[in-house]
């Protein structure tokens, strides 16, 4: 008798569980939520409510009643995540929604949903971004629910697209772009377009270009270039090319592209920029010869960027500010040799058995061999240099509307022609009359001009 008297007993407990979560969903139906929180409290006690979906469901729908209701949230603090917790878990058992479509329960996704977008508009507006982008990340995770299970009778998306946006603009604004991209790419990847949506895919590309994600950057790229073929993506492409490539894959890669005749005249300008400006890096491993061939290279694109674009003067002024440089640094090799025949000089001044010596008339030739030897190619510099900076001076001159830039390559321009004017001047004094009147003409032409272009 005891023996059936406790089977009976523990029959009852059990019936009485199940009873509870009957009494749970009827007071959910009446949406009396705290008497149905009661009873599920008392139900949830038991571990094998933690196996059911059911508990986890009437919890998520509990819990997100309160959420939605202002007076019921600020009794249950946090009710939304919760909710949201309780969810998660109901999913996990039930992922096909098999009790909630039984139990005509999809309100718990609209009851999460609208308050979080409505939480995250508040917050967007007060410029609080990681609030906001936790409610609209939460409004996404819900909407995502309710258009992926068509729950929605006015649905003509695959998802809710601002929503997304707005969690994007959050995390973007506080500084968050693993987060911020993570939004984006899912309009992106949907083709989602029109002109509110172009700086989105700027952000993007920009963001791959940043953290040298070449596989993503040109997925990034062909998409921008679909949906917006009016915009000009090439500075793009630029920018990650001198941001994310090796030197010598910028030299491989204009040699290529040189080549094919595709290169345009602004990738040409890039090019040159590239190769005129070394870093520190690239200059410690290679020496002063192969910095001076890069020089060169940086000219070549500089005069072929003007080739696709003759009205460009800052393209002739890079070409000639390059063989300016140039002319510079073979006039410092000169004036070094030329010292130091100065300095052999006067150590046999007065001494003529010393400058008679052999030893004396080598290193003599040889110092007059070295100088011959940096005069030619600073004299093909310097008349290079000359050939480009009046090109720019020319096209500049009388442009009306410069830029800032384009005065400032002006007023350097000049300087640098007078400079290499007075050479020449000097260099034909007492030799040729005729030439040094020309030179003289152009030295107080250009030097006239000293900083007098101005905006």
């Amino acid at each position: 008798m005891k023996k059936l008297l406790l089977i009976l007993m523990l029959g009852g407990a059990v019936l009485s569980k199940a009873q509870d979560f009957k009494k749970v969903g009827n007071f959910v139906l009446l949406n009396q939520m705290d008497a149905a929180k009661t009873e599920l409290d008392k139900a949830m006690v038991d571990p094998k409510a933690e196996t059911k979906p059911d508990g986890w469901f009437y919890k998520a729908k509990i819990y997100a009643f309160f959420y939605k209701d202002d007076k019921l949230k600020v009794k249950y603090p946090h009710s939304e995540v919760t909710a949201d917790q309780a969810f998660d878990k109901y999913v996990s058992l039930d992922p096909t929604f098999k009790f909630l479509r039984a139990n005509n329960g999809q309100d718990v996704l609209f009851n999460v949903y609208a308050p979080s977008f409505n939480s995250g508009i508040g917050v967007f507006n007060s410029k609080n971004w990681d609030s906001a982008y936790y409610y609209f990340a939460l409004a996404v995770k819900y909407s995502d629910y309710i258009f992926q299970n068509k729950f929605s009778t006015n649905q003509t998306q695959a998802f809710d697209t601002t929503s997304i946006l707005y969690a994007g603009y959050s995390a973007q604004n506080g500084q968050k772009p693993e987060l911020a991209v993570k939004m984006y790419d899912r309009l992106i990847s949907a083709n989602v377009g029109g002109a509110n949506y172009i700086d989105v895919y700027k952000y993007c590309l920009v963001n791959t270009i940043n953290t040298k994600k070449e596989d993503t950057f040109k997925k990034y790229l062909a998409l921008c270039k679909s949906m917006f073929p009016k915009e000009d993506w090439e500075d793009y492409e630029l920018t990650y090319f001198s941001k994310n490539y090796s030197l010598a894959d910028k030299i491989a890669m204009y040699d290529k592209e040189d080549a094919a005749g595709t290169t345009s005249a602004k990738r040409y300008m890039q090019y040159g920029e590239s190769f005129a400006n070394i870093s520190k890096e690239d200059k410690e491993t290679i020496d002063s010869a192969k910095q001076n061939d890069y020089l060169l290279k940086a000219a070549d694109a500089f005069k072929k960027s003007f080739g696709k674009n003759s009205t460009d003067g800052i393209a002739a002024f890079n070409a000639g500010v390059i063989y300016y440089n140039i002319f510079g640094i073979y006039d410092d090799k000169v004036s070094q040799a030329k010292r130091a025949l100065q300095d052999l000089n006067s150590k046999v001044e007065g001494d003529p058995k010393k400058k008679a010596s052999p030893q004396y008339k080598t290193q003599v030739e040889s110092l007059k061999s070295e100088r011959a030897t940096y005069e030619k190619p600073m004299n093909d510099a310097g008349d290079s240099s000359i050939t480009w900076l009046e090109n720019e001076f020319t096209i500049l001159k009388d442009k009306k509307d410069r830029t800032r830039e384009e005065n400032n390559c002006l007023n350097k321009s000049v300087d640098y022609l007078s400079n290499i004017f007075i050479y020449k001047r000097d260099r034909a004094r007492g030799k040729d009359v005729k030439a040094y009147d020309a030179y003289e003409a152009k030295f107080k032409l250009y030097d006239g001009l000293h900083d007098s272009f101005k905006l």
